[in-house]
């Protein structure tokens, strides 16, 4: 199995950065504007990526301030029952995000380009939170010649 991971510090404490996870306003401040369901633990976030294609993440986990953990449940086929998480602890003035997308299969060109978008994904997560404005789908950076 392989997995994606990066650490990002966010200028803000803990409480703010679970908030832009754990929240249907949050998430579409920095993933995608079409996030729909609810966010507590059980249900089904779903996040739609226009033509491009969707997501559904199952949400697992929710520890305030601490940790947000979702699976999986509809979107690309490599996608399908790998985990997403968000583990946030204080350092200093900020709060560093440890993400985990865990679980893939193998290694491909297209985890590759996954972890490039993870990584432009949460930088806009990181100015959300600390400027008011992200920059989701479909104001995102486009890492791909297909304007993905």
């Amino acid at each position: 199995m392989s997995d994606i991971l990066h650490r990002v510090g966010v200028k803000s404490p803990p409480r703010d950065t679970y908030k832009a996870l754990s929240t249907r306003d949050g998430l579409a401040g920095w993933w995608t504007t079409d996030t729909k369901g609810d966010c507590d633990v059980g249900s089904v976030i779903k996040f739609q990526f226009g033509e491009r294609g969707f997501i559904d993440m199952k949400v697992l986990e929710l520890a305030p301030a601490k940790r947000v953990l979702w699976q999986v449940t509809g979107g690309p086929g490599e996608w399908i029952g790998t985990k997403v998480s968000f583990d946030l602890a204080p350092e200093d003035d900020f709060t560093v995000v440890r993400f985990k997308h865990q679980g893939w299969k193998e290694p491909s060109e297209f985890m590759d380009h996954c972890s490039t978008k993870w990584a432009t994904f949460l930088m806009s997560m990181k100015s959300l939170v600390e400027t008011g404005r992200g920059a989701p789908y479909p104001n995102d950076i486009h890492v791909a010649n297909k304007g993905d």
